[in-house]
C-alpha cells in the first residue's frame, strides 16, 4: 500500500519521492464545503488550511460562516483568527502563511488540505504566484475612495470593468480594496491585473488534487438565502455593531466583507433591516456567481455535484483522491479505508 512519508510526500514502495501532495476543496459559498471537508480530513489524516480571505479576522465569526472551534471535530484548522479587523491582509500574506502551514503539516506526517472559496488566494498557493513589487500611489487610492464615496461602489466597479473586464467579473463591487488595487496596478504599470495573472506560470510545486463542489443554481441560491437568515438569527447585527464600535476606518477590509457592509448601512440608519437582508442575499448570490466564474478558469478540477447523495459524493471524492495520490484503498459501505480511516 502507498503511504505518506515523514515529510508528508506520497511514495509508493520502491518509487522515487514525488512532489508534496496538496489536497484542495473549493466551491461557491453555501455549497457545503465545511461539512464535506471535515469528513475528508478525518478520513485522510489531514489538517485544514482555511482558504477564505475573511476568516483570518478575529471577531468576525457569523458573517464569515467560520466553523466554531467545538465543531471542528478535533481537526486542526490554520489561518483562522490570525489578525485584527484593523489590519490589512493580502493574497501575498495568505500565500506566505499557507506555504508555511503546508510545510509544518507535512513535517507532522499529515496531509495539507486547503478549503475555501477565495479563488485568488487558493490559486496563488497552488501555483506559487509571484507577486510583483509594484508599489503604491496613495493619492490615487484616495482619489478612487472619494469617487466611490460620492458615486457608489458600483460606479467604481464600472471603472474597472472598462479597463479589465475579467477582473471586474471576478471581484464584487463591495470588495473596494481589491477593486482599487486592480485599478492602481493598471495606473502604475499600464498592464491590467488579469494580464499579469495570465502571465503567471501554471505549473505547481505540489502534487495537486483539486476537488470542486457545485450544485444546481436554484438550489444554491435557496441555500444562500437560508444561510443569511440563519446568520441574522445567530446575531450578525450585534457582531457588526461591535465592529462599528471599534471605529474601524471605512476602507478597512472587515467593513467591506459580505454581510458587514450591508448590515452596517442598516445600523447607520441608511436602510431598514429587511432591505439590508435582501441586499445581502442578492450580493451573496452575485458573489457565488463570481466564485464559479473564477473557478472555471482554474485547471484540473474534479467537479462533484452536491445535489446528489452526500454519501455517494464522499465515496467519489475518496476515489478521486486515492487515484490522484496513487494510494491503493479498499472501500466498503461503512468504512472507506482499510486502515480504519487514516492514510498510514
Amino acid at each position: 500500500m502507498s503511504e505518506l512519508t515523514s515529510n508528508g510526500q506520497s511514495e509508493a514502495p520502491g518509487a522515487a519521492a514525488r512532489k508534496q501532495p496538496l489536497l484542495v476543496l473549493i466551491g461557491p459559498t453555501a455549497v457545503g464545503k465545511t461539512r464535506m471537508s471535515l469528513d475528508i480530513a478525518k478520513a485522510w489524516n489531514a489538517e485544514i488550511i482555511s482558504g477564505d480571505s475573511m476568516q483570518v479576522y478575529r471577531g468576525m465569526d457569523i458573517g464569515t460562516a467560520k466553523i466554531p472551534f467545538e465543531e471542528r471535530e478535533g481537526i486542526p484548522h490554520h489561518l483562522i483568527d490570525i489578525c485584527e479587523p484593523e489590519e490589512p491582509y493580502s493574497a501575498a500574506d495568505f500565500q506566505a502563511g499557507a506555504i508555511n502551514a503546508i510545510g509544518q503539516i507535512a513535517e507532522r506526517g499529515k496531509l495539507p488540505f486547503i478549503v475555501g472559496g477565495t479563488g485568488l488566494y487558493v490559486e496563488s498557493v497552488c501555483y506559487q504566484y509571484q507577486f510583483a513589487e509594484i508599489g503604491s500611489d496613495e493619492a490615487f487610492r484616495q482619489e478612487q475612495e472619494q469617487f466611490a464615496a460620492v458615486n457608489g461602489a458600483e460606479a467604481l466597479h464600472r471603472r474597472l470593468a472598462e479597463i479589465d473586464p475579467p477582473a471586474a467579473e471576478r471581484l464584487h463591487p463591495n470588495d473596494m480594496r481589491r477593486v482599487i488595487r486592480a485599478l492602481e496596478v493598471y495606473h502604475l504599470t499600464g498592464q491590467t491585473f488579469s494580464e499579469q495573472q495570465a502571465g503567471q506560470k501554471k505549473g505547481s510545486p505540489y502534487e495537486l488534487c483539486i476537488i470542486g463542489l457545485t450544485m444546481e443554481r436554484s438550489e444554491l441560491y435557496r441555500r444562500i438565502e437560508q444561510r443569511v437568515d440563519l446568520m441574522i438569527e445567530q446575531g450578525l447585527v450585534d457582531e457588526v455593531k461591535q465592529l462599528l464600535e471599534r471605529d474601524l476606518p471605512p476602507q478597512a477590509v472587515a467593513m467591506q466583507g459580505l454581510g458587514y457592509k450591508e448590515i452596517a448601512d442598516y445600523l447607520r440608519g441608511n436602510c431598514s433591516l429587511d432591505a439590508a437582508v435582501e441586499r445581502l442575499k442578492r450580493d451573496t448570490r452575485r458573489f457565488a456567481k463570481r466564485q464559479l466564474s473564477w473557478f472555471r478558469h482554474m485547471n484540473d478540477i474534479h467537479w462533484i455535484d452536491m445535489g446528489e447523495n452526500f454519501h455517494n459524493n464522499l465515496l467519489s471524492i475518496h476515489a478521486i483522491i486515492a487515484g490522484k495520490f496513487q494510494l491503493h484503498i479498499e472501500y466498503t459501505s461503512n468504512q472507506p479505508f482499510e486502515d480504519g480511516g487514516n492514510v498510514q
